[in-house]
């Protein structure tokens, strides 16, 4: 590793020290209690990172010879490179009857410690904040003097500091720098160890072979992971105070809990112990929460409309009572003429999802996504604040350690004026490039599937109606659209596994800067798919199915297949069962997986664990403790748990859950109270996920919610541009307020004019029948079609004008920034441009160094070089690469 000069020229402090120095500051203990066993044997050095490894002790389970030997030269060579860099560790070994575990402790010692915090800048405190926090709903309730159901007072409130990033040669002018054992919070030492076992190589540079996280792909590790701070349940029999409770205890008990479903998420907790990507998730998920309530009562006064519409609606009346005075066509080749009446049930139905309350629905949705998108930015702003990342992207994001390593060339950074590997940007565009067009070919496979199940409802509907069954040929539409359905899920389920998997191989290969940009990238090749695979089959029943039939005698086909018609009910009722099936059962089937899976998934990981003893096996003893002994090290007990993939999952189904209640909420005024009720249960069983059932996952900082935002905003386009066609074209709001208005307002007669004659040469008997549609019995357009196309053009071209401008009038009066956290923002840039002002020198070697930055690139003579720091002392840590490895 280079080595970086002295900097003993900047000696100012940023910001003017007023407040004596906290020397509480650090670990969330103010000192290592007796009774912290996340220790190595001499009860004092802190446990930072475990490493864990299963070796079988059964030939017959043996890896082969060849593969064994390379794990184990991999495992030492790495450990060894660890062992340079001044890393302590310790190795605990458990003997069991067939397999032998190897758990090996480590620990960053202080010199360790300060160098990589400089390194991947991270903030430590220089003064207590002492401004409180509140959130809007809190300050709206007491403004109104209601008593607030949802506050609770959650012990060992982590306190606000102003910060800044850390500087070794100022270290005495933090805040708790006379004590080195709890200067580093436990967080931040897992952030510089997960940094360090990152950027160690443990073979050859040229194959990637570098990072714990390849270790433990290739299984020379079984695990990596920090610990959790003790367990999340108090011991049987004792009751602590609040006070006395540890974080993750505190965050069991306020907040993962069942009883908690109505209380405010405790998030700077989650943030002191998660980080501030994970905060920033339940952040978001309790707001997106909140912000769906007033859009479910609606949606529920909405559908209680319809109700009563089942009851008063005159259309519904003239079917249910039109008896036999409607003989309508067949719905197939093969199938028989029905009678208008025999729909009754069914109309009704429709109308529950199809009234005059789906129009003031949709346009109360747009605007709801528009101002949800705009308060949750000044949310987002006062929380990325108040935990010191508002600039993190900009200004203190690091390359990834991948990248790092595999990067060909490097080039000075011309802000930081930092050597820093470098990719070309055109070998990127071209892998992109490649990228895009597997992406295109997934959807052009999904679209295939989309065909595949319109063709598979077509045949059902015919193998039923050539059955003997009068139930199963008048259910026959029914059946098939609700089979159909289910079968899209299964496909959709499938697909998305294959996909996700393609997207992070593809991800990788493109070489990526830094981890935002390597998680935006996936995610929006994933989006992408996802989107068509989730919405591509709503979108046909809403757009396109019926649309192009044709008329009887002249029908339209597809593959020799006559062109599938809407269920006699209409359209818009099969996109209310396609929506109910899709949206609730993807999301029952989620809260089932999220529920029972992990749980048994942590049952079969204790069992590999800790495998039955059967009589013939021998008791093994290690250190005086058998494998029979109840009580574990904490580092066995995290190793049971499960490992924490990430929060893309996550993410990912409310995203997906968004567009379904905006996109298409004109057909399912009740999809927000879904989305509601799903969202309450989703809240509590991932907080249980990552305090229960997860291994504690390394702490990473973000400046929002990432890509995801503007997949929100574009959802939010694309739902307004949906609801006005869907409104338009797919429900009859249009044709009986045209009807009404030329009729005086009366809809008596409206069924019949809806309704077209056959031409009477249609079939042999010349039977005359009737069919949906605008035409004469020529099977021309008659001039209300027209009008009605008219009609409902200008309907979406004033809909989509009338919502953009509310909501562009909303994104202007709502600032993105509230301007209390502004004028921190601009406090805190005059002080630190006050303190280094006065640093005359500083200023001079600033400047020098400016002008002396070039953006050339140049060809890395020496990859180990190019992938670590600029020189320092001669006290630093020694490097981790291997100075005898020839060029890339």
């Amino acid at each position: 590793m280079m080595k970086r000069g002295k900097q003993s020229e900047d000696v100012t402090s940023l910001i003017t020290m007023t407040d004596p120095a906290d020397h509480n500051y650090g670990s969330m203990d103010t000192e290592v209690s007796s009774m912290d066993r996340n220790v190595f044997s001499d009860g004092i050095t802190p446990i930072d990172f475990v490493l864990v490894w299963e070796e079988s002790l059964a030939s017959h389970d043996k890896p082969s010879p060849t593969t064994q030997d390379s794990h184990i030269q991999w495992r030492e060579e790495f450990l060894a490179r660890l062992q340079t860099c001044n890393i302590k560790q310790e190795k605990r070994e458990v003997l069991q009857a067939k397999k032998k575990i190897t758990y090996v402790l480590l620990s960053a010692p202080w010199e360790v410690l300060c160098y990589y915090a400089e390194e991947i800048s991270l903030r430590v405190p220089l003064q207590v904040v002492t401004t409180p926090n509140y959130n809007w709903s809190e300050i709206m309730l007491k403004k109104a003097k209601i008593p607030n159901i949802m506050r609770q007072d959650v012990p060992n409130m982590p306190p606000d500091y102003y910060t800044c990033q850390f500087r070794t040669n100022k270290v005495e002018r933090f805040l708790g720098s006379n004590n080195k054992e709890t200067f580093f919070k436990t967080t931040q030492r897992h952030q510089v160890m997960y940094e360090i076992l990152s950027r160690t190589p443990y073979g050859s540079l040229e194959r990637g072979h570098v990072g714990i996280d390849r270790l433990v792909t290739e299984h020379v590790f079984t695990a990596a992971y920090p610990l959790h701070e003790g367990p999340f349940e108090n011991p049987e029999g004792v009751s602590l105070p609040p006070q006395s409770l540890s974080m993750r205890q505190i965050l069991h008990k306020y907040w993962a809990a069942w009883s908690c479903w109505r209380k405010y998420q405790p998030l700077d907790h989650i943030r002191e112990y998660y980080g501030e990507k994970i905060a920033l998730y339940f952040a978001w998920l309790g707001f997106y929460t909140g912000w769906l309530l007033p859009a479910a009562v609606v949606g529920t006064l909405v559908f209680l409309f319809g109700i009563w519409q089942t009851v008063t609606d005159t259309p519904a009346q003239e079917i249910c009572h039109s008896g036999n005075e409607f003989l309508m066509c067949p719905l197939c080749n093969i199938c028989s003429y029905w009678n208008l009446s025999s729909i009754c049930g069914t109309f009704k139905a429709g109308l529950l999802f199809d009234n005059g309350g789906t129009v003031f629905f949709s346009i109360f949705m747009a605007l709801w996504a528009v101002t949800f998108l705009e308060y949750w930015k000044r949310t987002n702003a006062v929380l990325t604040h108040r935990w010191d990342c508002s600039e993190f992207e900009e200004l203190e994001e690091r390359p990834r350690p991948e990248f790092t390593a595999l990067a060909p060339m490097t080039m000075r950074n011309p802000v930081t004026g930092a050597e820093e590997p470098y990719f070309p940007n055109n070998r990127r565009f071209h892998r992109t490039l490649t990228s895009s067009m597997v992406i295109v070919i997934m959807v052009a496979i999904v679209l295939m599937f989309v065909i595949a199940i319109i063709l598979y409802r077509v045949i059902l509907s015919i193998i039923i109606y050539k059955s003997n069954s009068t139930f199963l040929i008048f259910s026959a539409g029914r059946i098939a659209s609700l089979s159909g359905s289910v079968l899209n899920l299964l496909v959709i389920l499938m697909l998305s596994r294959v996909y996700i998997y393609l997207a992070h191989f593809l991800t990788r290969w493109e070489m990526h800067r830094t981890q935002t940009k390597y998680e935006d990238m996936f995610i929006l090749k994933v989006f992408v798919f996802q989107f068509v695979n989730f919405y591509s089959s709503p979108i046909y029943i809403s757009f396109f199915k019926g649309r192009f039939v044709g008329f009887p005698g002249n029908y339209y086909t597809l593959l020799g297949i006559r062109n599938e018609d809407c269920g006699a009910g209409g359209c818009l009722i099969e996109l209310a069962q396609e929506l109910l099936v899709i949206m609730v059962g993807k999301q029952l089937i989620n809260n089932i997986q999220e529920f029972i899976i992990p749980k048994i998934k942590a049952w079969w990981q204790r069992r590999k664990i800790h495998p039955k003893v059967t009589a013939e096996d021998e008791e093994v003893e290690v250190k005086g403790k058998t494998h029979e002994e109840e009580k574990l090290d904490p580092w066995e007990t995290d190793y049971e748990l499960l490992l924490c993939e990430g929060l893309f999952d996550e993410y990912l189904e409310m995203v997906l859950q968004f567009g379904f209640i905006t996109i298409f909420v004109a057909a399912c005024p009740l999809a927000p109270l879904f989305a509601l009720i799903n969202n309450w249960v989703e809240v509590r069983l991932d907080a249980q996920k990552f305090v229960c059932q997860y291994r504690r996952p390394v702490v990473e900082q973000a400046q929002d919610i990432g890509i995801w935002m503007d997949i929100l905003q574009v959802i939010t386009h694309v739902a307004v541009i949906s609801n006005a066609f869907l409104i338009a074209f797919t429900t009859d709001f249009l044709p009986r307020l045209y009807y009404s208005y030329n009729n005086d307002g009366n809809l008596e007669g409206y069924v019949n004019f809806t309704l077209a004659t056959s031409p009477s040469n249609y079939n042999a008997n010349h039977t005359q029948c009737r069919y949906r549609g605008f035409r004469d019995q020529h099977g021309h357009y008659l001039p209300e079609y027209f009008h009605l196309l008219a009609c409902r053009l200008a309907f979406v071209i004033i809909f989509e004008h009338v919502v953009f401008f509310i909501g562009r009038f909303i994104d202007l009066m709502v600032p993105d920034i509230p301007e209390e956290v502004e004028i921190k923002i601009k406090r805190e840039h005059y002080m630190a441009k006050e303190a280094l002002a006065e640093n005359q020198a500083l200023t001079k070697v600033f400047v020098l160094e400016e002008n002396n930055m070039s953006a050339e690139l140049r060809r890395r003579a020496n990859v180990d070089t190019a992938t670590t720091s600029p020189p320092r002392d001669s006290g630093s840590p020694p490097s981790l690469q291997n100075p005898d490895r020839p060029p890339l």
